[in-house]
Formats: structure tokens, C-alpha cells, sequence
């Protein structure tokens, strides 16, 4: 789509085809060395693994342009690392970590005309995603990988922006299961969310939070976000384990808490009862696409639990504005986390 076309102060999160992708090829046991391609189809064989068992990984990361029209990578490195983690949990390939910060600006470079204003609050949401595109008929890794980058325009992952979203907690659903891959960003992770997202939002809610799948008690993800909450006037978030994605939005806000706001955290099981409570003063979910979202209001079957009036809680907005503007270069970054292109 041509850039003049677009309309960057009304985007949502939705596909928009940009100029160029990145694509790397893995054959023989090693990648070679990539290239930039206009962006389009390729060929894939119907017995690929992707496409019988789900051999895909991906990860999510966003461009940002500054005031003084610099553009800016967050911590390209953390999701460098993870890629490659889920990569070995899915018996793929990994990727070379500064190979792959490489070609994530060679692909934002290519692209630059499709980055949004400063002001239009928009990104360039990078898309790097490893698939199995070698034939297999028995289950088994492929021997043959595709990796490839591709960008996208886009607004706010929540149309509400950074307003109070309503979340429903699901007794029905789970997103993943101790020794599962609930840690790794898999493409297969994400299939199985779809169902319950669609189901209740029908019912007026943005999205679910998802219970552990042993007890049915902790609170593990909000769909596709890291879930925080002000318990006792600390700030806490679930613990990793196994069965939570190690969000780099929310590793990012725990050092700020923690350095910035001298704000005590603590990583814990959560119990949704607590939520309940008069002791929980504020909610909000965070991850690349969602940033940083304030939560309104939680339901449980037929009961509610309203936070601030459905407004943004006090800590959250300081941890917000904090680290939106690290990330557009509005305030020193003392932690070294913004990567200029």
C-alpha cells in the first residue's frame, strides 16, 4: 500500500502491506546470509512442518519515530534472546543474536516511509517470524527453516487506547499447561486464544484472563498480555513459570518500579480472589502491542470488581508515561534500553 494512502492518525491493529520483508533461508544445517525482497508470496510445500504440526515461532517488536524524527528499536536484544529460547523448544534453528538486530533495521530502514508521526501515538509493529518450511511426515522438526521480518503500520493494540478496558476471568478456557510451551512464543500457542477472545467479547469485554491450568486459582495471562496488579501497595505480577511468556514490556517495568518509583514488587502466585479485595487498588496489562493498558474492571460470572471509577490507577499512568517516553526519547534513557536506527 502506498504511504500516501494511509491514514496514520486512525490506525488500528490491522494488516497493512508495507515495501520490503526480510527473508533468510536454513538449509543443509546453517542460514545463509539473507536479503532484503519486496514484499509478497513464496512457495511452500503442503507437507511442510509449519503447515502439519505447527513448527512456527515469532516474535513482536515496534519502531518508533522521536520528536526530533529519530527512529528507535526497544531493547531489540531481549527479544533477540527469546526468539532463540522458543527456538530451542521447538527444536529449530537459532538465529544469530546480532544478525538478527541487523536485519530488523535493515527492514525498518526499507520501510521508514510507513513509520507513523511522532504525534500520531502509531508504530511500525516488526514482525520476525521463524517457520518449519521443510517437508516432514512423521513427527519431527523439519530440516529445512524460512525466517523472515516483515512490518505493519499500526495504532493502539486496544482501540481504547490508553483507557480502561474491561477483562473477563475464564473458568472454561486455559492458554497453557505446566511442561507445556506456555513460556515460548509460539505460533501454536496463539491458535487456541481465538475461541475464547471472540466469545467474550461478544459479551462487551476487550479480552480473558486466563487462569492456571492446575488449580484453576492463579492468574497466569490477559490473552496476550503479561497481567500487574497494586495488591497491598505492591506492585505484582505472576511468576514465571513455565507456563508464562517472559514479556520484555513487563521485565521492563519491574526495573522501572523498582529504580525509578522505589515502588516494592514482587513476582508471586496471584490468586483471582484477590483481586476482590479492597487490598487491590489497580490493574493493568502490559506487552508490546498493549504497552502499557489499564484495567477497569474484572468479572467473574456475576460479579464485578470496578478499579479508579474505570480510569487509569495512579501508578500505572507514572509507569506509563515513564516508559513511553523512554521509548520516544522524551526522557533520558538510564538504562540503555532504546536502540536508535
Amino acid at each position: 500500500m502506498n504511504p500516501e494512502e494511509i491514514d496514520f492518525y486512525n490506525l488500528g491493529f490491522d494488516f497493512i502491506e508495507t515495501n520490503q520483508m526480510f527473508i533468510s533461508e536454513f538449509k543443509n544445517g546453517e542460514w545463509d546470509e539473507g536479503k532484503i525482497v519486496p514484499f509478497g508470496p513464496f512457495e511452500i510445500s503442503p507437507a511442510a512442518c509449519i503447515l502439519n504440526y505447527g513448527q512456527g515461532i515469532f516474535e513482536g517488536m515496534k519502531a518508533l519515530k522521536g520528536k526530533t524524527g529519530e527512529i528507535t528499536l526497544f531493547r531489540p536484544d531481549e527479544n533477540a534472546k527469546r526468539l532463540n529460547i522458543s527456538a530451542k523448544r521447538l527444536l529449530m534453528p537459532c538465529f544469530d543474536e546480532e544478525r538478527f538486530i541487523n536485519a530488523v533495521k535493515d527492514v525498518v530502514r526499507a520501510n521508514k516511509e510507513y513509520i507513523p508521526p511522532y504525534d500520531s501515538g502509531g508504530a511500525l509493529y516488526i514482525r520476525p517470524l521463524m517457520i518449519g518450511s521443510g517437508p516432514i511426515l512423521g513427527v519431527a522438526p523439519a530440516n529445512e527453516y524460512k525466517f523472515i521480518i516483515y512490518t505493519v503500520p499500526v495504532g493502539p493494540y486496544f482501540p481504547e487506547g490508553f483507557k480502561a478496558i474491561d477483562l473477563e476471568i475464564s473458568m472454561e478456557y486455559t492458554r497453557a499447561a505446566p511442561g507445556g510451551t506456555g513460556y515460548a512464543k509460539t505460533c501454536c500457542n496463539y491458535a487456541g486464544t481465538m475461541k475464547p477472545a471472540k466469545e467474550t467479547k461478544t459479551k462487551g469485554y476487550s479480552q480473558i484472563i486466563y487462569l492456571d491450568a492446575s488449580n484453576m486459582e492463579y492468574i497466569d495471562e490477559v490473552g496476550t498480555a503479561n497481567f500487574f496488579a497494586i495488591i497491598d501497595d505492591k506492585l505484582v505480577t505472576p511468576k514465571l513459570k513455565g507456563t508464562i511468556l517472559p514479556g520484555i514490556t513487563r521485565k521492563s517495568v519491574l526495573e522501572i518500579a523498582n529504580t525509578k518509583l522505589s515502588v516494592t514488587s514482587e513476582e508471586r502466585d496471584i490468586s483471582y480472589k484477590e483481586l476482590f479485595n479492597d487490598s487491590c487498588s489497580e490493574a493493568f496489562c502490559t506487552g508490546t502491542a498493549a504497552v502499557i493498558t489499564p484495567i477497569g474492571s474484572i468479572t467473574l460470572n456475576k460479579e464485578t470488581r470496578i478499579f479508579n471509577n474505570s480510569e487509569p490507577g495512579e501508578l500505572t499512568k507514572k509507569i506509563y508515561d515513564l516508559l513511553i517516553g523512554i521509548q520516544r526519547l522524551e526522557i533520558d534513557d538510564d538504562f540503555g534500553w532504546v536502540e536508535k536506527i
